[in-house]
C-alpha cells in the first residue's frame, strides 16, 4: 500500500478521485533530502520567504516541512530575517552564505524549483484510479457532444463503442468529411475532472508533466493569504484539470514519444502520451508524419496491448509509465497503404467516415446559414446541389458549404453587397473555392483598326534604309 495515496470520493461531484494532502513526509512519497534540496532552490532564487509562502511554493503543508526547515536552521544554512510571533510558519526566512553556497551544488544536478514532484509509484496509482468507469458513456451524452455535426445513427452506433472503450481507433475517409472535427468535438463530452501532478520523481530524475497549453485548470477558490492553516481538498502537488485534449500532426517525429532533457535545467519534459494519459491524443494527418506509419506504430505496439510504456533517461535507466490516453489515428489515405493487417491489428477499433448523403450536405449548408445568420431562400440549396454536383458529378464533402459559403461572405463584406445569398453570389463563390479543371477558353480579341491594315501594304512600298532614301 503506498501511504499518501488515500482517494475520497467527492459526493457533491461523484466524477474526481481526489488525492488526500499529504500529513507528512512519509505520506509525500519522497525523501527528506529531496524536500530539502527544494526548500533551498527555492529560497535561492526566490530570496526570502515567510514560511507560509514556502509553503506555498513546494505545495506541501507547512507542518509537513517544518522539521526540515528546522534541521536546516539548526544547520545554519537558513537564517530568520524576522518573525510575526507564530513560529517558523510566520518568521521570514532566507539562505545563509552556507545555504546559498550548498543551493549551487544542488542546483548542479537539476535547476527545478517548483512544486514538489509526485514518485512515479503514486502518479501511476492514481491515473489508474482516474481512467473511465465501463458504462460511462451513453448515446444521448455523444449526441450532446456532437451536436455541432451533422450525423447520422449509424455514425452514433460506429464511434460509440470505441470512445467508450478508451483505447485506440483509426478514423479514415477522403479530405474534407470532417474527421477531425468528429474528434475534436468529443472533447465537449461531459466527464469526471482529472488530476494532473505538476511534476514526477523517478531514479533522482525530474520529469514535468503539468504544460499549461494543454491542461486547462478547473477554477477553485483559493484560499485567504491571512489564513495560516487551510483545509484543502486535494494534494496541491496535482492540478484539478480537464481531462486532456492533445493533438500532433505532420511535426511528430520520434523522438517527441520519449522523454526531452533539457540540457540547460537538467529536467525532463514528458511526452505527449504522457501528457494525454486519461484523456485523448490524436494523430493527425497519421501516414504522413516525418516518422513513418511503421514507426509510429512499432513505438506503440507495447503500450497499446500493456497499457504500459518504457521512456529512457540519458543515464540509461528505465521509468515505467502508465499508458491511459485514448489513441486516436486520423488519416485520409487508405489503411492498407499504412501497414498490413497484423499491423493494423493493433488499433481496437477503425472506422470509415463516409462523405455526407445530399440529405446531410443541405442540413450541413442550411446549419451553417443559420449560424452566420444569413438569410437563405427556399430552394438555394437545392439549385446549388443541382447545377454543381447534379451537373458536374462533383461528390459531396462535409467541408464544402462551409467553405463556399464563407467565400459568399467575404464577397458580401467586400464588395458591400446586401446581406443575402443567391444564385450568382453562390456560382462566383464556388469558382473561388475550387480549382477548375479546365482553363476557360480564351475571350475573343477585337479586330485591328481599319487604319492599320490599310497603311501596311504603303508602308512596304517605303525605302527599306535611311541609306537608300539618302540616294534617292
Amino acid at each position: 500500500m503506498l501511504v499518501g495515496l488515500i482517494m475520497t470520493e467527492n459526493l457533491e461531484n461523484p466524477s474526481p478521485l481526489q488525492p488526500r494532502e499529504p500529513e507528512s513526509v512519509e505520506e509525500t512519497g519522497l525523501g527528506e533530502t529531496t524536500i530539502e534540496q527544494l526548500i533551498l532552490k527555492i529560497l535561492y532564487f526566490r530570496g526570502e520567504l515567510y514560511g507560509q509562502d514556502l509553503s506555498n511554493a513546494i505545495g506541501l503543508k507547512f507542518s509537513v516541512i517544518s522539521e526540515v526547515v528546522e534541521s536546516l536552521k539548526l544547520t545554519h544554512q537558513i537564517v530568520v530575517k524576522r518573525s510575526m510571533g507564530m513560529g517558523s510558519v510566520g518568521s521570514l526566512l532566507a539562505l545563509s552564505e552556507a545555504g546559498r553556497s550548498r543551493a549551487r551544488e544542488h542546483l548542479e544536478a537539476n535547476q527545478y524549483a517548483g512544486v514538489a514532484p509526485v514518485p512515479i509509484e503514486q502518479y501511476t496509482e492514481i491515473v489508474h484510479r482516474q481512467k473511465y468507469r465501463d458504462g460511462w458513456l451513453t448515446k444521448e451524452a455523444l449526441a450532446q457532444a456532437l451536436k455541432g455535426m451533422v450525423i447520422t445513427e449509424r455514425t452514433l452506433a460506429q464511434i460509440g463503442p470505441a470512445v467508450a472503450a478508451s483505447k485506440s481507433l483509426l478514423v479514415y475517409g477522403k479530405p474534407g468529411d470532417g474527421k477531425t472535427f468528429l474528434i475534436e468535438s468529443l472533447n465537449n463530452l461531459e466527464s469526471a475532472f482529472v488530476y494532473v501532478p505538476h511534476a514526477i520523481e523517478c531514479q533522482g530524475n525530474i520529469v514535468q508533466v503539468f504544460d499549461p497549453i494543454y491542461h486547462h485548470p478547473v477554477e477553485e477558490e483559493a484560499p485567504s493569504v491571512l489564513t495560516v492553516s487551510v483545509e484543502r481538498g486535494h494534494d496541491r502537488r496535482w492540478i484539478k484539470c480537464k481531462r486532456p485534449f492533445i493533438v500532433s500532426g505532420g511535426e511528430l517525429s520520434l523522438d517527441m514519444l520519449d522523454l526531452r532533457f533539457n540540457t540547460t535545467s537538467k529536467v525532463y519534459e514528458a511526452p505527449f502520451q504522457l501528457k494525454a494519459n486519461n484523456g485523448i491524443y490524436l494523430v493527425d494527418d497519421f501516414g504522413r508524419q516525418r516518422a513513418t506509419p511503421a514507426e509510429v506504430l512499432n513505438r506503440w505496439i507495447v503500450p497499446m496491448e500493456r497499457r504500459i510504456d518504457y521512456l529512457s533517461f540519458l543515464t540509461g535507466g528505465k521509468m515505467t509509465a502508465p499508458f491511459e490516453a485514448f489513441l486516436v489515428f486520423s488519416t485520409n489515405l487508405n489503411p492498407t497503404d499504412l501497414g498490413d493487417e497484423a499491423f493494423l491489428r493493433r488499433i481496437q477499433y477503425k472506422m470509415l467516415l463516409r462523405g455526407p448523403s445530399e440529405s446531410e450536405f443541405t442540413q450541413i449548408f442550411e446549419k451553417f446559414c443559420a449560424e452566420k445568420q444569413v438569410p437563405c431562400p427556399a430552394g438555394l440549396p437545392q439549385r446549388f446541389i443541382a447545377q454543381y454536383y447534379h451537373g458536374t458529378g462533383k461528390t459531396f464533402r462535409r467541408c464544402h458549404p462551409r467553405d463556399v459559403l464563407s467565400h459568399a461572405l467575404n464577397l458580401i463584406h467586400f464588395e458591400k453587397l446586401p446581406f443575402e445569398l443567391n444564385d450568382a453570389l453562390l456560382a462566383r463563390a464556388f469558382e473561388s473555392c475550387f480549382v477548375q479543371e479546365e482553363e476557360s477558353a480564351p475571350v475573343a480579341q477585337p479586330a485591328p483598326p481599319t487604319q492599320i491594315s490599310v497603311a501596311a501594304p504603303l508602308l512596304s512600298n517605303l525605302p527599306q534604309s535611311y541609306g537608300e532614301l539618302h540616294q534617292a
